[in-house]
């Protein structure tokens, strides 16, 4: 069975000719065919109908036309006359649609040097065949033979480039009807596409999919003309990155199948809910006229957000804020008094927009839509205020969850959402994939954690608790080291640095994440003695200032790493954690939340003697 971008039970818009070929599609093709339905293609956003993607055959674009033959009055190679309930229209071929779909993809494709033969004979040719086509669900091949004369069909839709409606039904032989879609092609050659040559044609064609990299350059050729308007062929048309990092395939399945309403995602760490996300806020950005309000609860994950969101070149019409700085914002907005009392004045400021709003002195409704990151850490209350923020008329909500990483005594929800007015009942996903970590930090992680984070099952109103499953590449295992004094271990963590540094390694990919403040500033201090550039996220100044674009090192508590990851970080001072019975629970998984941080490279280290240093003694020994 292929698989259906988005998912066919998902689509609305579809006419009833495109759904019935969609689900012969999906029935007929095997598993390793990729199928997307009306995704827009370059800057001119193009939206071929299906293209259908094969590792073995190629690359196929097509057109659907429900037309029936008695409103059906001329056609030629440029046009077709049609009667419709408004009138007489007259409409570009069909053919013409396809082909120009397909080669405006192809000329793009052509400038990724890995996706074009290494053989000098076919210089510039990509390496695997594409092809373009015509659908008609509606009338059958005698039907079209009839209208329009054998001779005449070469020059206006050749045979070989049509299906018809009785070659589509659901008694068709699969291998007949996968002919029908191969004979569309003009040649055949080539080995098997690599899935990172799948993976470079869905980064070049469908942009909103990247990772890391910029969406708005695809087929924009602007920046590559010269001062007459010609282009220059000194200048680059693409900037192509030789390694190239894209959502997987359900997650692309899940980002544009999501429709309309209330929807959670329960991802484990590293399964690409912030990717989920970052992808939500595109496509609504483009679809809806109100702000898109993002929430979290962490301070540094809001300024990583917003660099997200600044990406996708969407910050102008998407707000980000962590929960407390949103309410703040919200009083001094509509000038409300912040309410008097003892208590905190961020537990004051909650109660004080919640009063506002129930007195009608904040207005409700005031986003298109709402996008909670990190929503294990969100109180009840605080769910209902937020959603109440929400346009009706659009009814948006996206919250993305992960119980393991809940480490705050007052949050993880043990609430029904419908208490908290989500109403995302059948709505709700899981990711059980990890793509962040390798495999041997995620299992570290989890063999260190899996005492303090059960598996266990939920309806699902609930959020269940799930174990992550390894998706992830191999990598170096992961490493502890034990030191006399802290000392000693920030002198070992500077040296580690600074070898990695002369291996080419970038500052900003590193991150230390520290169990005190105390000891974050006295790493810090030590970085900065050997001209190492640092930052250390520890005032709330710091926190929201944050850009991990700037290439230097971060250290950060185990609290503010949420939520983000690097390539490689150094969890360290565990000597200093507490290890009675009360502590344990909660620091094994504040060390599982800094742990499954790290890509590529994870070093543990710790001075002294506790339960932690020893448990991972014992993890780490031969």
């Amino acid at each position: 069975m292929a698989t259906i971008i988005p998912a066919l039970s998902t689509i609305s818009r579809m006419t009833g000719g495109e759904r019935r070929f969609g689900q012969r599609l999906e029935s007929l093709l095997e598993e390793d065919y990729l199928v997307w339905y009306d995704i827009p293609l370059g800057r001119q956003r193009r939206y071929p109908d299906f293209i259908i993607l094969h590792p073995g055959r190629g690359l196929l674009f097509l057109e659907v036309k429900d037309w029936k033959l008695d409103t059906l009055r001329s056609i030629t190679p440029e046009s077709v006359v049609l009667d419709t309930n408004s009138g007489r229209k007259t409409v570009s071929n069909p053919l013409t649609q396809a082909r120009q779909c397909s080669f405006a993809a192809i000329d793009q494709l052509k400038r990724d040097p890995q996706l074009i033969q290494a053989d000098e004979r076919y210089q510039g040719k990509l390496c695997f065949p594409y092809g373009y086509g015509v659908v008609f669900p509606n009338i059958t091949r005698r039907q079209w033979d009839q209208v329009v004369p054998e001779e005449e069909q070469e020059r206006i839709l050749p045979a070989h480039r049509l299906i018809c409606k009785d070659e589509m039904l659901t008694t068709v032989d699969p291998e007949a009807f996968q002919q029908r879609l191969w004979d569309m092609f003009d040649y055949r050659f080539g080995e098997q596409l690599s899935v990172p040559q799948i993976d470079r044609i869905r980064w070049q064609l469908f942009p909103e999919v990247r990772i890391d990299s910029p969406t708005k350059d695809l087929f924009d050729d602007e920046h590559s003309k010269d001062e007459t308007g010609e282009m220059d062929e000194e200048k680059p048309t693409n900037l192509i990155p030789d390694i190239m990092r894209v959502m997987d395939i359900q997650q692309e399945q899940l980002a544009r199948s999501m429709g309309d309403g209330h929807r959670v995602i329960h991802g484990v760490a590293g399964s690409g809910k912030t990717l989920i996300l970052g992808y939500r806020c595109l496509y609504l950005a483009q679809a809806i006229q109100k702000p898109i309000l993002v929430l979290c609860f962490n301070i540094t994950l809001a300024a990583r957000l917003r660099c997200f969101i600044a990406e996708k070149d969407i910050e102008d019409k998407v707000r980000v804020h962590h929960f407390h700085e949103w309410c703040g914002l919200q009083l001094k907005t509509y000038n409300v008094d912040l309410l008097p009392g003892t208590r905190p004045v961020y537990e004051r400021q909650v109660e004080s927009v919640i009063q506002a709003v129930d007195q009608s002195r904040i207005p409700r409704a005031q986003y298109g839509a709402l996008m909670i990151d990190e929503g294990h850490d969100f109180e009840q209350e605080w769910f209902k205020l937020v959603v109440q923020m929400i346009d009706p008329s659009i009814n948006s909500l996206l919250l993305l969850y992960d119980d393991a990483q809940s480490i705050y005594q007052k949050s993880s929800i043990k609430f029904p959402l419908s208490a908290a007015g989500i109403q995302a009942r059948g709505r709700t996903t899981i990711l059980k994939l990890n793509y962040r970590n390798t495999r041997e930090i995620l299992t570290f992680a989890y063999d260190f954690a899996k005492d303090f984070i059960k598996a266990q099952d939920a309806d699902e109103d609930h959020i269940p608790l799930i174990a992550p499953e390894v998706a992830g590449v191999s990598g170096p295992p992961p490493a502890f080291r034990h030191f006399k004094t802290l000392q000693d271990e920030a002198h070992f963590l500077v040296r580690c640095i600074t070898q990695w540094q002369a291996q080419g390694c970038e500052l900003n990919t590193i991150a230390i994440v520290y169990t005190q403040n105390a000891q974050g500033q006295r790493y810090h201090d030590a970085l900065k003695a050997a001209g190492i550039p640092s930052c250390c996220l520890q005032s709330t100044a710091d926190k929201r200032a944050y850009d991990p674009q700037v290439n230097q090192v971060v250290l950060l508590s185990r609290q503010s790493s949420k939520g983000l990851e690097f390539d490689t970080v150094i969890l360290c001072g565990l000597g200093a954690l507490k290890d009675n019975e009360e502590n344990l629970a909660q620091e094994g998984r504040l060390l599982y939340v800094g742990m499954t941080r790290a890509r590529r490279r994870l070093l543990v280290t710790g001075s002294g003697n506790n339960w932690f240093v020893s448990r991972f003694c014992e993890m780490t020994a031969d």
